[in-house]
């Protein structure tokens, strides 16, 4: 299990149980993530999925470091009731998602 820490959370779209940030109204939102592999010869993978579906990834795979970051953004146009969520694809993360982040906010409603 692993434990998350909101900084900022207006409105609270973002429901820490299920780690889903659900659109509050159409839009378009700005989405970014920092993730953060351990152990050496491992890759990692991480999604960030717009309703089940991939949006954009980031890879981490140098075979000879042992700590090795990826980093990824975008902008999504979103409907109301759009979810968004990162899935880790393969790998292991630094402490789990401890020394992760992930933020998304509203650029400009539709």
């Amino acid at each position: 299990v692993f434990t998350f820490q909101v900084l900022v959370n207006i409105g609270n779209h973002f429901d820490l149980a299920s780690s889903i940030f659900v659109a509050p109204r159409k839009g378009i939102y700005s989405f970014s993530f920092h993730v953060v592999k351990v152990y050496n010869r491992q890759t990692i993978q991480v999604s960030l999925m717009q309703n089940g579906y991939p949006v954009i990834s980031a890879f981490a795979g140098d075979q000879d470091v042992t700590r090795e970051a990826a980093s990824n953004g975008v902008l999504l146009l979103m409907e109301r009731e759009d979810k968004v969520h990162l899935k880790l694809e393969r790998g292991n993360l630094m402490g789990g998602w401890k020394y992760s982040t992930f933020s998304g906010f509203l650029v400009f409603p539709l």
